[in-house]
């Protein structure tokens, strides 16, 4: 019992580190590109605070494989007027088209320059600049983004890491001095703390799995049956007519003959938004198994917590 407490609180331990690393990986982010979006809103009036947001949220601070091989750091698609290089990435679609930048400045100006140029976001620029929040839903009103979340999430951004400072050193309502970057205490916060010494009092965990129906059904409007350990992932894929490799991909998972433990099995690609406004972490669940009982993509919901692929979110 004693090295079961002690592997947990390992465990916990570890997701309070890597959410501390996520906030350092953002803050890092701001500092690199803060002059860029300072110097956008001075050029063409949209929020610093605004820009930095998207940004941050759109390429996972800096880390998305988008950006890393085109610096679109606003996941910008080609559109029918781009004539400039372009790479290929999976998105609502497999395989679809995105701008390629030679530098994030170039970036940076191509995002002022679309929503400055395209008469569907002209109302965003007859709103008060400092209104950070009429901007976020505005953008996802004028059909800058389809996950229904999108205006919460830049908010929370907005708001967590003080981004109303650049639109102000923007406007010259502040110093460039006077950066006052939220470098809170990478410390465990308290409701962290309590679910660390929940888990601690109590014995070892169990997942309690859901009874799910026979044969094929829909979670979050996405095609899946429930399967046992043993089954082969070939047969499953000759009687649903799925080619072997579009399984895994769709389940994100690596090729293995067959189920290693009963598990839910997908039969056509996640949706980017889950089935549920969030999900508590509990004992024993990783962002894959989360991703299963959501029915999200799983680079989705890495993106929406700020987390890579060797990370793993807390309990709780």
């Amino acid at each position: 019992m004693k090295r079961t407490k002690l592997f947990l609180l390992f465990f916990l331990a570890s997701g309070i580190m890597a959410f501390a690393q996520e906030k350092t990986i953002i803050q890092n982010y701001i500092e690199e590109y803060r002059e860029l979006a300072i110097a956008e809103m001075q050029r063409t009036g949209v929020p610093a605070a605004i820009k930095l947001a998207q940004g941050i949220h759109e390429t996972m601070a800096g880390t998305s494989p988008l950006v890393i091989k085109s610096n679109n750091h606003f996941g910008i698609k080609c559109k029918s007027n781009w004539s400039g290089a372009s790479v290929s990435h999976d998105d609502d679609a497999r395989g679809e088209c995105f701008r390629k930048y030679p530098t994030a400045l170039d970036s940076y100006r191509d995002h002022s320059n679309f929503l400055k140029g395209s008469q569907r976001y002209a109302s965003l620029f007859q709103l008060d600049p400092m209104d950070y929040q009429a901007w976020a839903y505005g953008l996802k009103k004028a059909g800058y983004a389809t996950n229904p979340r999108y205006p919460g999430i830049i908010i929370k951004l907005v708001e967590e890491y003080n981004l109303q400072d650049y639109t102000l050193i923007a406007m010259g309502k502040r110093q460039p001095g006077d950066w006052s970057l939220a470098k809170k205490q990478e410390t465990a916060e308290p409701e962290k703390v309590e679910a660390i010494q929940a888990v601690l009092k109590t014995e070892t965990p169990v997942i309690i799995q859901p009874a799910y129906p026979e044969g094929e059904f829909r979670i979050n409007e996405t095609r899946v049956i429930f399967a046992r350990k043993g089954v082969s992932y070939l047969s499953l894929a000759q009687q649903y007519n799925i080619s072997l490799a579009r399984l895994f991909e769709f389940n994100d998972m690596r090729p293995s003959e067959m189920t290693a433990f009963d598990q839910l099995v997908y039969l056509q690609r996640k949706r980017k938004t889950g089935n549920e406004e969030f999900h508590v972490v509990k004992p024993g669940e990783t962002l894959q198994s989360i991703a299963q009982v959501q029915a999200i993509r799983l680079e989705s919901l890495q993106e929406y917590n700020y987390l890579k692929n060797d990370m793993q979110p807390a309990v709780g």
